[in-house]
């Protein structure tokens, strides 16, 4: 047996059987539409000490667990009420592909726990994980198991560990706020007592943008997510300062500004000075995405009469439109892993969440339907969800959907409204 050890929350990796060995595995495609579900049970995890009696919180850990590993959309869970929640159950006879077998003690100093990933059919241990921290790192813990998961089914790394910005008035005013993916360790991150919107994660999650109306104009600002109290405008032109798009070396952004009357595009450096202006008042230019290789940008402008989406090679400012359908588009976001736009368009009176590869003659793809507004999309870290925000009569709540349009969902109960969701790679 192998041992590997980590310097986070001190985490050990075992083993990988060698009939699983990397040449030989078949990784799943989650979006694909005739994808099967892997079937998975996570009974209540088992205190060392009383390995004889469950525990109210070997549940919430199990609970927790199996929240974080359904949110992917590749697993299909049997409840633990089907098995009397116990660790000992028949799986085959469940119809379970995979069990996850966890065990965990507590001490004065904090919380161990052991956590293996079995496969059913061949008896087979896939991964063992041990982490030993504080009681505050218990989530982080399992979302790192559930990351490891992911990674070792799919080929790809996990969302579990990912942070999601968003707007929320449940306090009273719009303020922006940070989240994780089940929406348990909510953090509030403005506290201008006004109107604040539009937030962008740079890349590698630590530092957030933000437009923020409390001195009169809509400036902009930065902040440093591990230094709460460390925020500074770095845009205070007249007129908009609005929604900045980092590029993936996060050294520049591109950004609207207004200062000359029309809201043009503008590249700038981390501190706020213009490097160039993209555009040139020809229409209003809103709402920039940078492609993943940093050559090009999407953005929004009405030159030709209505919103539509555009495409502009950086270096060179060649532009080109690709949205032809539809009489109102906005709010385009590039994904992260392949040539593919999500945007918003009003269809029949609503808006609807749709896709767009990035080639001559494209065909949108319509991922929603239905009454209500679906407005400012976000691609997942992995490429392969959709954050949005859903509009119902007053309510406005944030949900998520697979590429595929399948799998759409609330993601959090909370107080009041979210909108202008943002995600981004965990910190």
């Amino acid at each position: 047996m192998k041992l590997i050890f980590f310097s986070f929350s001190l985490f050990i990796l075992f083993f990988i059987p060698a009939h699983l060995q990397a040449q030989e595995i078949t990784y799943l495609d989650i979006t694909s539409p005739d994808a099967r579900k892997i079937t998975i049970t996570i009974p209540w995890f088992i205190n060392k000490e009383q390995p004889e009696k469950l525990h109210v919180y070997g549940r919430d850990l199990a609970a927790t667990l199996g929240k974080a590993l359904d949110f992917h959309g590749i697993f299909s869970l049997i409840p633990p009420e089907h098995y009397g929640k116990a660790q000992n159950a028949n799986w085959k006879s469940l119809g379970a592909d995979f069990v996850v077998l966890g065990n965990y003690s507590l001490s004065a100093k904090g919380v161990k726990m052991e956590i293996r990933l079995l496969d059913v059919g061949g008896g087979d241990m896939i991964m063992g994980k041990m982490y030993n921290g504080n009681r505050s790192h218990e989530q982080n813990m399992l979302y790192k198991f559930t990351d490891s998961v992911i990674k070792d089914m799919t080929g790809q790394n996990g969302i579990a560990s990912s942070k999601i910005a968003f707007v929320s008035d449940q306090n009273g005013f719009k303020e922006i706020y940070t989240t994780d993916i089940l929406g348990k360790e909510t953090r509030q991150i403005t506290r201008h007592k006004n109107l604040v919107v539009s937030p962008r994660f740079l890349p590698g999650g630590r530092f957030l943008t933000y437009t923020s109306y409390h001195s009169g104009n809509p400036n902009l600002y930065i902040t440093d997510l591990k230094q709460s109290k460390t925020t500074r405008a770095i845009s205070r032109r007249q007129g908009m300062n609005l929604a900045p798009a980092w590029s993936p070396d996060g050294k520049t952004m591109i950004l609207t500004l207004s200062k000359a009357g029309n809201p043009d595009l503008f590249m700038c450096d981390r501190k706020g000075k213009i490097i160039k202006q993209l555009t040139r008042r020809s229409g209003i230019n809103v709402s920039p995405t940078w492609s993943p290789d940093g050559k090009q940008i999407a953005f929004v402008s009405d030159r030709s009469g209505r919103p539509q989406i555009y495409i502009m090679q950086v270096k060179s400012g060649k532009v080109q439109r690709i949205t032809f359908k539809g009489h109102e588009n906005a709010e385009p976001s590039w994904s992260p892993k392949e040539g593919l736009i999500s945007y918003s368009s009003l269809v029949d009176g609503s808006y609807q969440i749709f896709t767009i590869a990035v080639r001559p003659n494209s065909i949108p793809k319509q991922i929603t339907s239905g009454p209500g507004d679906h407005e400012s999309p976000t691609w997942s870290p992995d490429g392969k969800q959709i954050l949005f925000s859903y509009r119902s009569g007053r309510t406005q709540k944030i949900y998520a959907i697979l590429k595929n349009g399948t799998n759409m969902r609330q993601l959090f109960n909370m107080k009041g409204n979210q909108t202008y969701p943002q995600w981004t790679s965990t910190l």
